[in-house]
């Protein structure tokens, strides 16, 4: 009953001034809102990314021309990796399924009929099908004796099929890239968009020895696609990959490597966490609105304490003790932050649902944001609502009445 009587009280004072209760609870609604869209935003960034990643491959590696640590994008200019690397690899490391070896430049001109576009081509061997599992939905595929005789086939891309030649089938027609005339011979398969939002549908595929002599014009490769046998032996055949290419490059540790390895775990755990560490920046961001709706609210009830001294010792004349006074203003506080949680959260979910109807931020609700929401109310109310609770408490009840 006392527990009752008090949480009564204190919600009648809150109600005996709307407004100044809404001023104290906004910087919590706002807070709390702000967390909850940032980590819904979160979650689906991370769910989106790593569903991309998941299309690299899981018992994929990528041998990629040029060094350093972190996730590259492909340097067209490093020239250390050649087609002989590649036919290494296929014939000296164990466990291996499938060796890729590819070339390819963005931004192409092709022509077909009236119509002229920019997209993707890879010069790729007849393994680049199996090691991607791309396959094509109509026609046939880059075949061992295209790459054998230089011919000029292509497989293009469900987005350059369409830009190209409508509706129509394009098989048997001819596209020109970069003026160089290529018969179409099959479709891919639809792949999407990656996490960057490129589309990989936008796409040319043509034998590897015609892109290096005839467009292209180089003797190195940008990189060799490498499917492994079973996850299991995606570390060894990793390890083995590297000191191949170290012995071939003539690398000696500490020297720093002309060459990365990256794999889907590795894509993974980078993207995981530089989501992470956004996140957690954004969720500061919005921890410092929580704290600052916890100074206003300090502040408030500070005013608050003075502005009900008579009504403080009249409490204390008629039995009241400290621990009652204590209660109550703490009671008051933590109502503020309680409802600021609730209606913050509400608010929150509501802009979060507004986005996803409207947008196309990848957004997911879960229940971690209103679990978090609800420890930020308590920890705010509890830790700014001590102060104005202790001097309320502390009041002579004599010379409150005076």
């Amino acid at each position: 009953m006392r527990i009752q009587r008090i949480i009564g009280q204190g919600v009648q004072a809150l109600n005996t001034n709307k407004v100044r209760t809404f001023f104290m609870m906004a910087g919590t609604i706002v807070g709390i809102a702000a967390l909850t869209v940032i980590m819904a935003i979160g979650s689906g960034t991370e769910k989106k990314i790593m569903k991309r990643v998941e299309g690299f491959g899981p018992r994929a590696l990528m041998l990629i021309a040029g060094g350093g640590k972190d996730l590259p994008p492909p340097d067209f200019n490093t020239t250390t990796l050649r087609l002989d690397d590649a036919d290494a690899v296929r014939n000296r490391v164990q466990g291996i399924e499938a060796v890729a070896p590819a070339v390819f430049k963005r931004q192409m001109p092709i022509k077909a009929g009236g119509a002229q576009i920019q997209a993707t081509v890879f010069a790729v061997d007849s393994d680049w099908h199996e090691a991607w599992d791309w396959y094509v939905t109509e026609g046939d595929p880059i075949a061992a004796e295209d790459v054998a005789t230089l011919a000029r086939v292509c497989v293009i891309g469900q987005t350059l099929s369409h830009d190209l030649f409508g509706n129509e089938s394009p098989i048997g027609e001819y596209i020109h890239i970069q003026n160089v005339r290529f018969r179409v011979k099959g479709i891919l398969k639809r792949r999407g968009t990656s996490p960057i939002g490129t589309d990989f549908d936008n796409r040319a595929l043509i034998p590897l020895t015609t892109g290096m002599r005839r467009l292209f014009n180089q003797d190195h490769i940008t990189y060799v696609r490498i499917k492994v046998n079973s996850l299991d032996q995606i570390e060894s055949v990793k390890k083995q990959v590297r000191q191949l290419i170290h012995e071939r490059h003539h690398i000696t540790p500490p020297e720093e490597n002309d060459f990365r390895i990256i794999s889907a775990k590795g894509i993974g755990d980078l993207a995981r966490g530089t989501s992470k560490t956004l996140s957690i920046l954004l969720i500061a961001l919005a921890g410092l609105s929580l704290v600052v709706g916890g100074v206003v609210l300090m502040n408030i009830l500070l005013i608050s304490v003075g502005e009900r001294q008579k009504e403080i010792g009249l409490r204390r004349a008629v039995g009241a003790t400290r621990k009652d006074i204590l209660s109550q203003f703490l009671t008051e506080s933590l109502a503020v932050t309680s409802i600021g949680m609730l209606v913050g959260s509400g608010l929150g979910a509501a802009i979060t649902l507004i986005l996803k109807q409207t947008t196309k931020v990848p957004v997911v609700l879960s229940w971690e944001p209103f679990a978090l929401s609800l420890a930020f109310a308590l920890l705010v109310g509890i830790f700014f609502g001590v102060q104005p609770a202790r001097k309320a408490a502390s009041l002579n009840p004599v010379e409150t009445l005076r």
